[in-house]
């Protein structure tokens, strides 16, 4: 039996939130358009057994934009993305992930949390189901709120390739 958690697939760019051994809610993702690992600096995706640190934004408007997990007051929009063209969009809420695993994705050049992993939303324009991030795990704003209401600090993410 699956344990209860967050699941993420990222051959199928796919997450589910196990509970009670049932699935209670699914969506695509995108994971990171470098690929797969945990090295810092790679813009890769790192994979196993975490926990979720903090959640952040609860109660913030769908489409709020964050800087380094603070609230900037922007409200993402067609305009905004036009006059900031290459910023990695971070919406909404953010779910800050922190590995479980020493010398995998935990401690040194692999410390998901230090390489500041994250689940969060990304503008609703952005494709799901193919990797597209900068490592983390990007979801459409919907989405990522209704995730981030049925889960606590402390659960359970597994990320598998």
């Amino acid at each position: 039996m699956i344990a209860d958690g967050i699941w993420i697939d990222l051959k199928t760019q796919s997450l589910q939130l196990r509970a009670g051994g049932e699935t209670r809610f699914q969506c695509l993702i995108s994971s990171g358009k470098n690929g797969i690992g945990e090295q810092s600096g790679s813009g890769k995706t790192p994979r196993g057994r975490f926990r979720i640190r903090i959640k952040i934004g609860a109660g913030a408007a769908i489409n709020s934009v964050f800087v380094s997990r603070r609230l900037t007051g922007e409200i993402y929009s067609p305009e905004l993305a036009e006059a900031a063209p290459h910023r990695d969009w971070i919406l909404s809420r953010i779910m800050w992930l922190s590995g479980m695993e020493v010398g995998h994705n935990r401690g040194g050049d692999v410390d998901t949390l230090r390489r500041y992993i994250y689940i969060h939303g990304c503008p609703d324009s952005e494709p799901m189901g193919v990797p597209m991030s900068h490592g983390c795990i990007r979801m459409r704003n919907q989405d990522i709120v209704t995730l981030f209401e049925r889960v606590n600090n402390g659960d359970l993410v597994v990320i598998n390739s």
